[in-house]
């Protein structure tokens, strides 16, 4: 059985590189089961790519598509064209994809139009917004994949609401955690906080990349003032993701920068740089999906700049809470934390125990006999 594993973006890499780990350590299933890790090139540069291939020790791709950055319709159309001549040389009977970007639809339609099976690693998650184009490649992904693995039970009853067979899902859990806790050791090492004149649980962290966030002005200006007067009560981090900072200059927000002296403008950071960051923050100011299930792991409170979230769970169960670019919902969760009346979440979520590469790799080794 050969197996191509598809990554694209910096999240991609956490949920790609546990198979890989599993797959070399089962020295019995080489023969049976030969995989090719194929990077798109979706995200191309050292600090989305680079850094985090090296962080989290990665192999070099045996492919990389090199399609960089363009429009949606661009980059999706640029990736299946390059990967349909990658699928017609290498002759998979599987394809792997992961998550929910461009790249992770792109290879699956072009395998699936191939007559090749197709995997997909955190499957039947929804946020039930279609303004979302992520939720849009979820959507699509889900209809035409044969394996379908999901991290929680809301997932499976979305894929059933949507009329997909119950013998094609698999309850395996979130590999997103099989990474975080494999390298908290590691990232427990790195100075990060402490290079930045903090100390432990002494600082927030801010993350904001999404287009609904970060594309227009108003909302964009929103959350930075809720930040700057957060910033008075608490220092924050703010590694900033090169989309918004592209944002932030062309609504000539960049003024911010000099607000407060409590606001660190970062360049991102590597996966072992942010999780140490991460990990001993205070809490989180986020739009990242794979953020509000780290921080729900991490038991750190987690206030979510959307309306939605695909994560319900994280929610439900977690440390996560959705305030939107609501100033006084921000504000009002801000001082619950500060003042330790805010909830620490109630456990952690089922198979979210650093095994699920395990359980998915158990599949395919059945599959392939």
């Amino acid at each position: 059985m050969k197996i191509l594993l598809i990554a694209g973006a910096r999240p991609n890499f956490m949920k790609i590189i546990p198979l890989i780990w599993e797959m070399n350590k089962r020295k019995e299933i080489q023969k049976q089961i030969q995989y090719k890790f194929i990077h798109t090139g979706q995200h191309y540069d050292n600090q989305m790519s680079d850094v985090f291939l090296e962080d989290l020790e990665l192999p070099a791709p045996d492919i990389n598509l090199n399609i960089g950055s363009a429009s949606h319709a661009v980059q999706t159309a640029k990736i299946m064209v390059e990967f349909e001549k990658i699928c017609l040389y290498e002759k998979p009977d599987l394809i792997v994809v992961v998550g929910d970007v461009n790249s992770t639809l792109a290879c699956s339609l072009v395998g699936t139009k191939l007559g090749i099976k197709i995997a997909h690693v955190e499957a039947g998650l929804r946020s039930f917004d279609r303004s979302m184009p992520e939720e849009i490649n979820r959507i699509l992904t889900d209809s035409i994949s044969d394996y379908l693995f999901i991290t929680c039970s809301d997932a499976e009853t979305n894929l059933l609401n949507e009329g997909i067979a119950r013998e094609k899902i698999h309850f395996v859990g979130n590999i997103m955690i099989d990474t975080l806790l494999k390298f908290k050791k590691d990232a427990d090492k790195k100075d990060t906080y402490r290079n930045l004149g903090l100390g432990k649980k002494r600082y927030a962290v801010l993350t904001l990349h999404r287009p609904s966030n970060v594309d227009e002005k108003a909302s964009l200006e929103k959350i930075l003032r809720a930040v700057e007067k957060i910033s008075h009560k608490i220092p924050v981090v703010f590694p900033v993701h090169p989309r918004t900072k592209i944002s932030i200059n062309n609504h000539n927000l960049s003024s911010f920068e000099n607000l407060s002296s409590s606001i660190f403008f970062e360049k991102p950071l590597g996966y072992l740089e942010f999780l140490n960051l991460m990990a001993n923050a205070k809490f989180i100011l986020t739009d990242s999906g794979g953020i509000q299930e780290e921080t729900t792991a991490l038991k750190i409170p987690c206030l979510t700049l959307r309306k939605n979230t695909e994560r319900p769970v994280t929610v439900r169960i977690g440390t996560n809470t959705l305030v939107g670019d609501d100033e006084g919902e921000i504000l009002t969760n801000v001082e619950k934390i500060m003042q330790g009346d805010y909830k620490t979440g109630s456990k952690i979520p089922r198979y979210w125990d650093g095994t699920t590469a395990r359980r998915i790799i158990d599949i395919l080794e059945k599959i392939s006999c």
